[in-house]
């Protein structure tokens, strides 16, 4: 029989990947989700079992452990607010009290890399402590501790890339000649994989870290560099706190606030590997560890090419589960306000899908370019995400995905598109992006086209309280210049894709992507 692996954290940035290398190891995989359907459009979902439920539960993790050879734990509250040190604290008893009932023969954590000697941040303290916990269990467990990894996707790669590319001249805090020890994703993947296979008797903590040693100023000109940009010139000063950086990391960076802030907290420290013990037990490859430079050139082919696997905005956040979605207007949760529109499009079904699967992102939204980054920059000043998340893949979508301020909540190929808002709003909103052939849409327009389809969109919005109420009554006269406006331009859009390339009805919704500038959108990127 194969080794069987427990991952949690399987819809996260670490997770996602190191499902694939744990199959291409020969092992089976179990999967701990509270949300299955983020799995759907994995390339491996058929290979692996999915358990429903929470890591926080220890019936739930008893039950998910029996039979495991190893057990991944890779979930954290970083960036759910104050108290994420004791949901990370609960969650991680929990875990270790479970795992220890169900008979996990080895636990696997991965922290960060933390000094011994000084006060440590909230993030990083939380991190030990949650090793702590796991070594604390009963069952042999193995914590690496990495510092900052460097991968296409990652935060903290995602940090270093937009405060750099944007930014030719900056004023940093102190920290920026702080030494550090990246550690690219790669070599963070053969370490957890090959961590399964330390010896039963083994149960403690390693430093993990790639061969170089540099300063955050060090990575950013490094980075300039490897990305062809001018040299970037850094001025640090004492002024800049913690809080202050993280708030010019939040206005820069795709990174959230609530996420900047910890992350930065954490770069005050020195974090240098104390020992490489580890290399005893999953010996280094024998072209060595992946250099700083090298990994930055893999990362950015892996976003020049649009095929980022996995995502720091996929993850979700433990302890906030999904409220349910209004399926009509007689939604029994209360008030529900929708916005529904119809439109004919003289194009193929699969023209007008390839613009509605690419919308978003670099792509724009396709109305009022200034409404939307003016709303996007007050949702970021609020705390929320902004329209800075971008797209994890320029033109294909999957559930779970992060899409600016929204999330992939649905997704039929060639019919529906449905997104859940992620804005700081006083209520619960979603978008549906609809294409139907002229005969479904009954209640449609009556000049649907014989030879083409029809666009269906809804807006819905479920208030909370009187200012949901007041806020719905504000934005109400805006929508036809942003609902209307966007279904004019994704219209027009596959319209024009038509013309450019007639004959094409049946293809593939890649043949349709479009090119250059189209309505709402400003040299084809958000405004």
């Amino acid at each position: 029989m194969p080794p069987l692996a427990l991952v949690t954290g399987a819809t996260g940035y670490i997770g996602g990947r190191l499902v694939p290398e744990l199959l291409k190891a020969g092992y089976d995989v179990r999967c701990l989700v509270r949300s299955p359907d983020k799995l759907r459009d994995r390339p491996w979902r058929d290979d692996v079992e999915i358990i429903e439920g929470d890591v926080g539960d220890v019936d739930t993790v008893t039950k998910a452990v029996e039979g495991t050879d190893v057990a991944y734990y890779l979930v954290h509250s970083l960036g759910s607010g104050k108290r994420f040190e004791r949901r990370d604290r609960d969650m991680a008893r929990s875990f270790a009290r479970g795992a220890r009932a169900g008979g996990a023969q080895r636990l696997v954590y991965l922290g960060g890399l933390y000094p011994d000697t000084e006060d440590l941040s909230p993030h990083l303290d939380s991190r030990k402590e949650v090793g702590e916990i796991l070594l604390d269990s009963g069952v042999p467990t193995t914590v690496l501790r990495a510092a900052v990894i460097l991968g296409s996707g990652s935060a903290s790669f995602e940090m270093l890339r937009y405060l750099t590319e944007r930014l030719p001249v900056m004023i940093t805090p102190r920290w920026v000649d702080n030494k550090i020890q990246p550690i690219a994703v790669r070599d963070v993947l053969r370490y957890l994989v090959g961590a399964a296979q330390v010896d039963p008797e083994v149960s403690r903590g390693f430093d993990i870290g790639g061969p170089d040693v540099l300063t955050y100023r060090e990575m950013m000109r490094r980075y300039a560099t490897a990305a062809g940009l001018p040299r970037r010139r850094i001025y640090p000063v004492n002024v800049l706190t913690p809080r202050l950086s993280s708030h010019w990391v939040g206005v820069v960076t795709p990174v959230p606030n609530s996420l900047a802030r910890p992350l930065v907290e954490s770069l005050v420290h020195e974090v240098v590997c104390k020992e490489h013990d580890i290399a005893r037990y999953v010996p280094d490859p024998d072209g060595g560890l992946v250099g700083f430079d090298r990994a930055l050139e893999l990362a950015l082919a892996k976003v020049q090419a649009y095929d980022v696997d996995t995502s720091w905005s996929s993850a979700s956040i433990p302890g906030t589960p999904s409220d349910p979605l209004p399926s009509d207007p007689d939604w029994a949760g209360g008030t529900l306000y929708v916005d529904e529109r119809f439109a004919p499009v003289q194009a193929p079904r699969e023209a007008l899908w390839s613009v509605i699967e690419g919308i978003g992102g670099e792509n724009g939204w396709y109305s009022w370019p200034l409404g939307w980054w003016a709303r996007g920059v007050l949702d970021r000043l609020s705390g929320g995400p902004g329209l800075r998340r971008g797209r994890r893949n320029r033109y294909d979508l999957a559930v779970g995905d992060a899409l600016d301020w929204w999330r992939v909540e649905e997704i039929e190929d060639l019919h529906l598109l449905r997104l859940r808002a992620e804005m700081r709003l006083p209520g619960l909103a979603w978008l549906e992006l609809i294409v139907e052939s002229p005969q479904d849409a009954a209640d449609g327009p009556q000049d649907a086209p014989t030879d083409g389809v029809v666009f269906r969109q809804r807006a819905i919005f479920a208030p909370r309280g009187l200012a949901g109420q007041a806020y719905w009554q504000a934005i109400k006269p805006f929508h036809g210049i942003v609902f209307g406006g966007m279904q004019r331009g994704i219209a027009a859009a596959a319209e024009q894709a038509a013309r450019r390339a007639p004959g094409q009805a049946g293809e593939s919704p890649a043949k349709w992507r479009p090119s250059g500038n189209l309505p709402g959108t400003l040299g084809g990127r958000q405004g």
